[in-house]
């Protein structure tokens, strides 16, 4: 049955603002006694705290845990509301969500280490590694009559091979959407596939237009078919690859593809939105696979353990000793390569190598700083990191349709607590 009520109001007076200063290091150095001691505001930080109770009074999500650290040092981190409607359990900052999209720059920083060891180039056509990617076609709509819906296309060869830069940059065509995804649907991925099964067969799909041509999200293909890619190049299944170069070196002990069964009560619930309310959603997991190791989306992790990527990306490719990538190539990840004038692009808002890249903050009506990078989650995660400011936020939800002025009015109350 429908929930009208997101937050039992029980829990309003009890979860109030907490500023939790944990022990733990994220650059070597202690974390923050107070957020005045790396220019934050412990009285304008509490806006977090009503920016989500707004958005959760409104109907959007249950609860929520937020996350601020700024100069390598934790300065907010709460958990709000709570992380199941019937249980009644108060969010915990523990809690594990399902970070959907946010996988994708984990793979895109897996793509980027493979490529500084010269076993891939961001020009390499993906069929190098993947031959069934040769020759692929592209989908060309018939025009119908005036009015008249017209499913019928032609397609024509592709103008060139894509490659591993058209997949970080979302610019490949792979299944992104119109015809192309329409004709994926027709041999949907088996529950028994794994990459190496499934991949090869997105090659028999026309692309959705020339590659390069455009920017359009490829929600799934293109950067599942890098994680196979990681896997052929590694001899390693792609979570293995995962665990032990990016989440072992940086202590990401509770992100995984599949949750092991003594985390279970820390996994938050996924609800969607209904005319009469939040609802449980039903396929909770959706993303979720034992056997096929989604890179564009099937990750499950913590606002902690996710800090932890995003400081290694902020600190120029290294946390406490564990260096994963140079400098140089952190700043070629959040460096354009799909600018805001490309087709399918935004006014000040950029794509780099499997990130968002703001690059005017006015024009994309953003409150970060303009050279800021991150994504979001299908779920309502979202992250990103301000070089400009060394911040890293971290706003971790679990809703099916969310309502992305949250990630806005996070972003807001972070930045005006900034007062040096």
């Amino acid at each position: 049955m429908p929930h009208k009520q997101t937050v039992p109001s029980r829990f309003a007076s009890t979860l109030l603002l907490a500023i939790a200063f944990l022990t733990w290091p994220l650059t070597g150095a202690s974390t923050a006694s107070k957020p005045e001691e790396v220019g934050l505001s412990s009285e304008r930080l509490h806006r977090i705290h009503q920016a989500i109770w707004r958005h959760m009074e409104a109907g959007d999500f249950v609860g929520a845990v937020t996350l601020v650290a700024r100069k390598g040092r934790l300065a907010y981190f709460e958990g709000e509301g709570v992380m199941d409607l019937e249980s009644r359990k108060p969010m915990p900052k523990d809690a594990i969500f399902r970070i959907a999209s946010m996988s994708k720059p984990v793979t895109g920083v897996a793509i980027l280490m493979l490529m500084e060891e010269g076993k891939v180039r961001l020009n390499d056509p993906v069929s190098k590694f993947i031959p069934e990617f040769k020759d692929l076609k592209v989908a060309v709509p018939l025009e119908s009559a005036a009015g008249a819906e017209d499913t019928r296309f032609y397609t024509v060869p592709a103008s060139r091979e894509i490659t591993i830069r058209d997949l970080l940059t979302h610019t490949s065509g792979l299944v992104s959407g119109g015809i192309s995804a329409r004709e994926a649907a027709k041999d949907p991925r088996k529950p028994t596939d794994t990459l190496a099964d499934y991949i090869p067969r997105l090659a028999a799909f026309p692309l959705a237009f020339q590659p390069g041509s455009r920017w359009a999200y490829s929600p799934l293909a293109g950067i599942d078919t890098l994680s196979r890619i990681v896997e052929i190049l590694s001899g390693q299944t792609f979570d293995e690859f995962l665990r032990q170069r990016i989440f072992r070196p940086l202590g990401m002990n509770d992100t995984f593809f599949g949750l092991p069964a003594d985390r279970a009560p820390r996994l938050a619930t996924i609800y969607e939105k209904s005319p009469t309310g939040l609802q449980k959603f039903g396929n909770q997991n959706q993303l979720v696979s034992g056997t096929y190791f989604s890179g564009a989306g099937g990750l499950l992790s913590t606002a902690e353990d996710y800090l932890q990527f995003g400081q290694m990306l902020l600190n120029g490719g290294q946390l406490n000793g564990k260096r994963l990538l140079s400098p140089r190539t952190v700043e070629l990840m959040s460096a354009v390569h799909a600018p805001d004038t490309l087709p399918g692009r935004s006014p000040g808002r950029a794509y780099g190598l499997s990130v968002q890249v703001v690059t005017d903050a006015v024009a994309a009506g953003y409150r970060v700083s303009d050279g800021s990078y991150g994504w979001d989650g299908a779920y309502g995660t979202h992250f990103w990191v301000d070089p400009k400011e060394e911040i890293v936020g971290l706003l971790m939800i679990q809703t099916r349709n969310p309502n992305r002025e949250t990630d806005r009015d996070f972003e807001n109350a972070v930045m005006q607590a900034i007062i040096e």
